[in-house]
Formats: structure tokens, sequence, C-alpha cells
């Protein structure tokens, strides 16, 4: 037999493309939808598990907790956001205060806050270091005379102790952002009899309900439960289990949403991958698609409302003063259809956001005539602003409209007598509104331009 040549040994670049090609089809096939959706309902089973253990309360921290969460089990939504728990970018965060849980906390000693992340890593920042900041600035603000409620706790498995330190160090800055917003502390404290202690919880160590009450004790737990199993190496090895399944819909889920998952789940989890388009496409296009808009504004300031866009007919049968917030871009001088509404087009994303700050003159200007003017009397006088998901750019617009018309005593700005507005004095009201409606949740892009129309007005 002839003795083999490098070239017999060696891949040729065609075998070497061929290889790469297989590999990438076999990783795409596993990171299906179906696999997806079936490793989200094994999440989803655990998630159970813990709420029935320990008897307390689930709350998804959006947008990925909710697909772990059946709808019919969720208490509540939290926003904790993993960029504020990043490695040397801790943050406390003014914009997502959070404080709505604290009265589901009092009343039921305690919750289960669940999330999910991605391969590799063991537990989300937003469990390990974001919710744990959060506590420790909570239980300084609200138990000031109790300093051994003070530590700042964070789980060992997941931050060492030198990142634990620096952490530590920037706590008594965390706390003055604060209470810099000028919150009335007293009904926070009244939500809570203890001090706030997080725990975590993942599939690798789950706990009964008798260690957590040991660990908490004097203190009410904050249950941080990571719903998805590690996976160390790739998710070919799994058999198709996929960790972190819910998160980045946006690379995979072709628009569908948790609450319509969750409506119509035993459909799409017994759909053929290839049919799994076209359902989705259909269960989008339905009626009632299962999203989570209601018909209601809610009231965020004197005088200023916030709502979806699903919100429009009850908020024009009221006699409001209307803005609604399309996600289709218009020009301005089609904005204007009354003396009392006008439909601003934005456009979509982060693109609506940006176009938001050369709409808010406009819309400010429109808006203050309409307060203004001395036909009728201030307390009967009421702005509904309204965009498709009534949490973002309708959120940003009210912000702006609170600070433009309304002075701290909660007077009309006389025209050009306004005070210059500042990041602080911005966030102040920003943290109001927030407080009001906790399920708020503006971009950061949205609050940019808000911010700079502010500041620079004058200019």
């Amino acid at each position: 037999m002839a003795t083999p040549t490098l070239a017999d040994v060696i891949f040729s670049e065609q075998a070497n493309h061929n290889f790469s090609k297989i590999l990438g089809d076999l990783k795409r096939s596993n990171l299906s939808i179906t696999n997806r959706l079936r490793s989200i309902q094994q999440d989803a089973s655990f998630v159970q598990e813990v709420a029935e253990t320990l008897q307390l309360p689930l709350v998804a921290n959006e947008r990925c907790g909710s697909w772990y969460i059946d709808p019919s089990l969720k208490t509540a939504s939290a926003y904790f956001k993993s960029t504020d728990g990043h490695t040397s970018q801790w943050k406390f965060s003014t914009r997502r205060l959070n404080l709505h849980i604290l009265d589901l906390i009092g009343k039921h000693d305690g919750c289960i806050i669940v999330d999910s992340t991605r391969r590799g890593k063991r537990m989300p920042d937003a469990l390990s270091k974001t919710i744990p900041i959060w506590c420790c600035v909570l239980n300084r603000a609200l138990f000031p005379d109790n300093p051994t409620s003070h530590t700042l706790f964070v789980p060992p498995n997941a931050v060492s102790d030198s990142e634990k330190s620096q952490m530590e160090a920037r706590i008594p800055e965390f706390l003055d952002s604060f209470k810099s917003l000028n919150i009335n502390l007293k009904p926070l404290k009244q939500h809570l009899q203890k001090p706030l202690r997080p725990l975590w919880i993942t599939q690798e160590n789950l706990i009964s309900a008798d260690p957590v009450q040991q660990v908490a004790q004097g203190s009410h737990p904050v249950v941080c439960c990571t719903s998805s199993r590690r996976v160390a190496g790739t998710e070919i090895s799994e058999g198709g289990y996929i960790q972190g399944a819910g998160d980045d819909t946006e690379n995979w889920a072709l628009g569908l949403t948790a609450p319509i998952f969750w409506r119509h789940r035993e459909r799409l989890l017994s759909a053929p991958e290839a049919e799994l388009p076209e359902l989705i496409q259909s269960l989008l296009e339905s009626p009632d698609p299962g999203g989570e808009a209601t018909s209601e504004s809610i009231n965020v300031a004197p005088h200023l409302c916030v709502g979806s866009l699903s919100a429009l007919e009850s908020s024009l049968a009221s006699g409001a003063c209307v803005l609604t917030l399309g996600s289709k871009a218009t020009e301005p001088d089609t904005w204007m259809r009354s003396a009392s509404r006008m439909d601003v087009g934005l456009g979509k994303s982060k693109a609506a956001s940006r176009n938001l700050r050369q709409a808010l003159p406009v819309v400010c200007d429109f808006v203050y005539k309409y307060v203004a003017r001395p036909s009728e009397p201030l307390p009967d006088k009421r702005v509904v602003v309204l965009c498709e998901t009534g949490k973002d750019l309708s959120v940003g617009v009210a912000l702006a409209l609170y600070c433009w018309i309304f002075d701290a005593s909660g007077n009309i700005w006389p025209e050009g007598g306004r005070d210059e507005f500042s990041k602080t004095s911005i966030r102040v009201r920003l943290g109001q509104i927030m407080t009001t409606m906790p399920n708020a949740n503006p971009s950061r892009a949205t609050l940019q331009s808000v911010n700079s129309w502010l500041m620079d007005w004058r200019k």
C-alpha cells in the first residue's frame, strides 16, 4: 500500500467549506423556533416549581422574564436591566425605580423575580448585581437607623470579592442619586416591615422554603430566580435545549410575544417547524392577539395622562386634549386635527425617539395653548398622550409637557418665564411619573431627546 502524501492527509479547502456548512446547518437547526419554545416551556415548569415551593408571588423581569411565567401566575413586572450591572458600569437607575413591587413584597413577605440569560453564564447581571444594588440603596434610604441592613449581598459564585468591593464603594453615590429625586419615602416605608434581602435560585441550587426564611431572617426575601439551566458547551450537545431561549426575541420570534405564546402555546408547540412562520403571522393578525394594551389611560401628573393607542376612543369621548404618536412618519403640517387633537407621526423604534426631538417644540406649544386658554378653568383640563405601547414615547412626551407647561407648584409657566431645566430637575419629574406609572419604560433614546430639547430650548 502506498504511503499517504501530505495532500491525502490534509483536508482540501472544499472539504473544510463543507464541514463549516454542515456545522452551521446543525447550529441553526438546533436554534430553531420549535426548540426555543420547548426550552421556554421546560424552564417555565421550573419557575412554577419554585413558586409552589416558596409560596411567593412571581414578578417577571421584562422583557425576557414574561416568557417563563404563565400569565395566570404572574403578579407583576419589573425592569431591572443587566446593563446596569455590567462590570465597572454599575448603576442605580433613576428612570427604572421599580418602587411598585415594594407593596407586593410587604404584603407577601417577599417575591420571586424571574429572568434568564444566554449560554455559558450562570445568571444574568440583572439578578446578580442590579437587584442587589437596588436592595442595598433602598435599605439605606428606608432604614437609615438599621446599619445591619446596609450590607451589599451578592451571589459569591457569580460576583468576585474584588467586584463586590468596587460596587460597595459606589453605593453612597447611588443613594445620593436616589435622594435627589425628592421622593416622599414615608409611603414607601409603610409598605415594608423589614429590610430587603436578595437571594438566588437556579436550576442547580433549588432550595426549600425553610432555608430561604432562615437566610432572610429579619428581612423580606427578594428571590432572584434564573429560569434557564446553564449550558457550558454548545447547544448541539443538549438535545435541543437552549439556555435563555426567551432572550433576543427580535432575532428569532418573528414578532411573537410572550402573551401570544402563552395564549396559543399548544398550537405553537405542536406545529411543525416549517409551518410556524405562517402560524405566528396569523396569530399576530388576529383581532385579539393577546397584547397587554388596555383601553384606559393612566394619570401620571396633574392634568396629564398616558396610555396606548387603544385608549383613543375613550379619550376622545372624555373631551380631553388628545395627542397620538403614530408609527408612520408624517409631515408636521398634517399633525393638527383640531384645537384639542394632534396626531403626530414619528415613525418606529429608535427613529421615532430621534424624531421626537424635532417634534417636541410643536407638540408642547400646541398643548400649552390648550391648557392656557381662558375659556375653561385649569382644573377641568386634561391632556392624554397615546403611543403604540403606552410605555415609551407617550411617557417621554408627558415628561416634556410636565416640565414645559407646569412649575414645581403645578401652576402654568408664564410665557418667557420658565426656569432653565437641568438633568436633575428633569430627573425629579421623571421620578414622579415613574412612581405613578411603574410599568412605564421610556427608552434611553426617548429620554435623550426630551433632555436635549428641554435643556437647549433657550439656545
